[in-house]
């Protein structure tokens, strides 16, 4: 199906996208009550994923795309074990591969933590609160569209070997 709209948006030197990415309470097991039934705006670590999501795809849209283009991910299901940004991520990319928008690389994501010294390949939740290092990679097979880090005093040398590491693995 058809994810954009079916002609350019008119007056626009850019390309607009939009990226929704939503997190439902009942894919953990929990019913809003009280006065806040329903789910309302978007969480901060919600907009984070969707900036991700925006930032890993956009460069890989060609130059002259602009019609108006929505992605909506949306976490229905969650182990409490793993995160879904990543696999959102991913989701997103095999979603315009297969609509027909003019896509065409697909991409891969990776999160790279450290613990004791040892880079460890899309860390568990419980592992990201013992890491060193919260870095973030989305790429094709050839390039690198995004790169997010957060780290607690690492070298340059152990820097790059994570992003090595992140490179190997999209």
């Amino acid at each position: 199906g058809r994810v954009a709209s079916a002609q350019p948006k008119e007056g626009t030197d850019f390309m607009p996208l939009t990226v929704d990415y939503r997190e439902k309470t009942y894919s953990v097991g929990k019913i809003p009550g009280g006065f806040f039934k329903r789910e309302a705006k978007a969480k901060n670590s919600e907009i984070l994923v969707s900036r991700l999501i925006d930032r890993t795809i956009r460069p890989l849209f060609s130059d002259f795309w602009r019609n108006d283009t929505q992605i909506t991910a949306t976490v229905i299901s969650h182990d409490c074990v793993n995160e879904a940004a990543i696999i959102s991520i991913i989701g997103a990319s095999i979603a315009l591969k297969l609509s027909n928008i003019p896509f065409e690389k697909t991409v891969g994501a990776v999160r790279i933590g450290r613990i004791d010294g040892k880079l460890i390949v899309n860390p568990t939740l419980e592992e990201q609160e013992k890491s060193e290092l919260d870095l973030v990679v989305g790429g094709t097979a050839d390039a690198l569209t995004m790169v997010e880090a957060g780290a607690s005093e690492l070298s340059e040398q152990e820097m790059l070997n994570a992003l090595n590491l992140a490179k190997e693995e999209i």
